[in-house]
């Protein structure tokens, strides 16, 4: 039975690769880990944890994902998005593991009205955006058998996100500011999860980057809407500019992926972001 190793596994992707796990349990051996059982900054530890596991698969859902924090933190965000991934990319290529990487739609700047494609010139604006394209780059680098999935604007029913933060600031306040002026794809770790999964299971791979997420793009403010207009919240929200809120990160102003591409050689379906929505509210209601 192959084995696959889920690497970041309490954070809202790993936790839903974990829920759908029991699904494939006639197929595939799953050994979750988290910062504390397997340090990717730490090379010694992931050159011994590979050698003692060997998994075939190495879906890493591991990042340093504080964006703001991230300008102060750098050190750590690249060692982590960065030098982390060199680590699992180098260990991967050791013991013929099929790397699957989490990236972002923070690669890019934001500065166009056209959907970015995987091939598109990256130009990350934060240091967030910088270390995520850095770990890529090493990753292919080291590794040509990796598969890098950029993500984007995740939320689930686990853990911290913009999903769960709305419904707690709509119990608490009548009125909030959003902001309306930045351009993105809401992806559900559900669905993401499941992409994962369909990939491992499709033959023959097809290696590089691939963009994922649900569609179309929306805007901070749109998504916030409709997440009020789901749980039947009276909140009244306010249209922001970025200028109106600033954060100590610069964010892309349009960050909206191209989807044809992984649609095209793994026959995966985006859903739209509105749908995925309903399905999370409806879990977090029960």
């Amino acid at each position: 039975m192959k084995k696959i190793l889920v690497i970041g596994s309490n954070g809202q992707l790993g936790n839903c690769i974990r829920k759908i796990a029991p699904d494939f349990e006639n197929k595939y051996e799953f050994l979750f880990t988290d910062s504390a059982t397997l340090d990717i900054t730490d090379e010694d530890h992931v050159a011994d944890f590979f050698y003692d596991n060997k998994p075939d698969f190495c879906i890493n859902a591991s990042a340093y994902t504080a964006v703001d924090l991230a300008e102060k933190e750098k050190e750590k965000a690249f060692a982590v998005n960065a030098d982390g991934v060199a680590h699992l990319a180098q260990a991967c290529l050791e013991h013929k593991t099929i790397l699957i990487h989490v990236s972002t739609d923070y690669v890019f700047d934001g500065e166009t009205n056209l959907c970015y494609s995987e091939d598109d010139f990256t130009n990350p604006v934060g240091v967030y955006g910088m270390s995520k394209r850095k770990g890529e780059e090493l990753a292919l680098e080291l590794n040509p058998g990796t598969i890098i999935l950029r993500t984007s604007w995740l939320y689930s029913e686990f853990n911290k996100n913009f999903v769960k933060t709305m419904l707690n600031l709509f119990s608490q306040k009548d009125q909030l500011g959003i902001v309306a002026d930045q351009y993105g794809q809401p992806t559900n770790a559900n669905d993401l999860a499941e992409a994962i999964m369909n990939i491992i299971d499709y033959n023959p791979k097809t290696f590089g980057i691939f963009h994922f997420s649900n569609y179309p793009e929306t805007t901070w403010y749109d998504f916030a809407k409709k997440i009020a207009e789901y749980s039947k919240s009276t909140v009244q929200l306010k249209p922001l500019t970025t200028e109106e809120y600033p954060t100590p990160a610069k964010r892309p102003r349009r960050s909206t992926m191209c989807l044809d591409k992984i649609e095209k050689d793994y026959k995966i379906e985006p859903k739209h972001w509105e749908n995925s929505l309903e399905e999370c509210l409806h879990i977090l209601s029960e």
